[in-house]
């Protein structure tokens, strides 16, 4: 499930936890959320996070949280970043339209490890963010893809708007999970405002 990153381009998925196995937060992934219903009978759509849409069902029964129930959705359709979906006992647009936003976890345990160079999105947000010469910046607080390629958030140290650093080789040279720490190059190319970001 996580993607790969050449030198130009990390993306996703966007994970919410950290590793572990127990239905608690620090065990789960968030893999992909609800969206807006499809027609009047109950389907929606389901944005995925994996790196085949399709893939959101091929590790096992989803979860609407850590804690929360196992959810048996089936597929009616691949669509572009996700699928359309159904749920037993979900039968009308308005039922389907109640579980907008509703986000979809597994275990990470019942996902791949990630490779060299793959990245959950739950490994960056946290980490501490260096620039190249070696001076704090700031911390990952959130990592986004628009359409046009990876997007770390960082929160500067300072304080004021968060920035946005494109998720490349290039903009991010060093990631560092087990030291907590990515080093950015200098923001001044390879920042995004936050208009452009979305």
């Amino acid at each position: 499930m996580p993607t790969s990153r050449p030198v130009t381009t990390r993306t996703r998925p966007r994970a919410e936890a950290a590793r572990g196995g127990d239905a608690d937060a620090a065990g789960w992934l968030c893999v992909g959320v609800i969206g807006k219903p499809k027609g009047v009978r109950g389907a929606f759509r389901v944005t995925s996070y994996t790196a085949r849409p399709e893939d959101i069902l091929a590790y096992g029964p989803l979860r609407d949280g850590p804690d929360g129930r196992e959810l048996a959705l089936g597929v009616v359709e691949t669509v572009k970043g996700g699928i359309v979906a159904r749920l037993p006992g979900v039968g009308d647009r308005d039922a389907a339209e109640a579980l907008r936003g509703t986000e979809l976890y597994l275990p990470r345990a019942a996902l791949p490890e990630a490779e060299a160079d793959e990245y959950y999105h739950a490994d960056l947000v946290g980490l501490a963010v260096e620039l190249t010469g070696g001076a704090a910046f700031g911390t990952v607080c959130a990592v986004h893809d628009f359409g046009a390629g990876g997007l770390l958030e960082v929160a500067p140290a300072a304080g004021g708007e968060t920035v946005f650093v494109p998720f490349t080789g290039e903009a991010v040279p060093e990631v560092d999970v087990a030291g907590g720490r990515l080093v950015i190059a200098p923001l001044a190319d390879d920042a995004v405002d936050e208009e452009t970001a979305g």
